[in-house]
């Protein structure tokens, strides 16, 4: 959509109506857990309405939108089903989300699988799944759902990367850091190609956050320790510190200027 899209609002301004959260809608892919979970709460609570993808746990799901429908009990909130591993699967999902929505306004890229581990171990089943999962979704997810966000007023897309696609990581094996390097090329790439459609593209690179997939690390309390000393801020990232940066990115009003920008979340790991 060519022309301006989110203008800058003068101090005191109300925000346009097409810019407000009830009319919004933005696609959670992997909110069912973890980042996304945070991620889809925190909009909800916005006054977002999402559609939330989820693949194997409908029980963790469904958890999930009730507290999402109780954070914004006027919203139009569905969970969907898919294997973003799949490209079929994601085309039928971007189907069924224009179906049910009149248009999107952003979405979130959370889907993701840990691998850890030397090239040695990795098989190259294990290798193409993390590839297919981390990267490929991504690919899907957006070709499929452009003409969804050109719909809309104002459109954000925001990919979770991370650290370890920035910089060796002492955790994460060279499937994760590949697929999440890839992230970060793929943000740079259409944040040039769709900002002449009003688009914008960003990533956050969070680094070591406390989920179901890392959790096996911190169970030992001394590796939590050894952990939480990798950071220059002491701490262990929590989902919500991600899902803050995430929902600043797609704020049509707040990060009217942001494209291409990848938001380092790594207490001070990467300075």
């Amino acid at each position: 959509m060519p022309g301006e899209r989110g203008p800058l609002l003068a101090h005191g301004t109300s925000v346009p109506r097409e810019l407000q959260p009830g009319n919004s809608y933005v696609l959670v892919v992997g909110g069912s857990r973890g980042i996304g979970a945070a991620t889809a709460i925190l909009l909800a609570e916005k006054g977002y309405n999402l559609a939330i993808t989820y693949n194997k746990s409908r029980e963790k799901a469904l958890a999930v939108l009730r507290e999402v429908e109780k954070r914004n009990p006027s919203g139009r909130h569905k969970l969907y089903k898919v294997d973003v591993a799949s490209h079929e699967e994601v085309k039928k999902l971007a189907f069924s989300v224009q179906e049910d929505y009149p248009y999107l306004n952003g979405i979130v890229y959370s889907a993701g699988i840990l691998q850890a581990g030397s090239i040695e171990d990795l098989t190259i089943e294990e290798w193409d799944k993390v590839l297919r999962v981390n990267l490929y979704g991504a690919f899907y997810t957006i070709k499929y759902t452009l003409p969804a966000l050109r719909k809309a007023s104002w459109a954000s897309i925001v990919l979770i990367s991370s650290i370890a696609g920035e910089t060796g990581n002492v955790v994460a094996g060279a499937a994760y850091s590949a697929s999440k390097a890839g992230l970060i090329g793929l943000t740079k790439r259409l944040a040039i190609e769709l900002a002449e459609q009003g688009i914008r593209v960003n990533a956050v690179a969070p680094s070591f956050v406390e989920t179901d997939m890392t959790r096996r690390f911190l169970e030992d309390p001394q590796s939590r320790e050894k952990i939480r000393n990798l950071h220059p801020l002491k701490i262990i990232l929590q989902p919500e510190d991600v899902a803050r940066a995430i929902h600043f990115l797609l704020d049509p009003v707040e990060s009217r200027g942001i494209t291409g920008h990848i938001l380092s979340i790594n207490a001070g790991r990467r300075t």
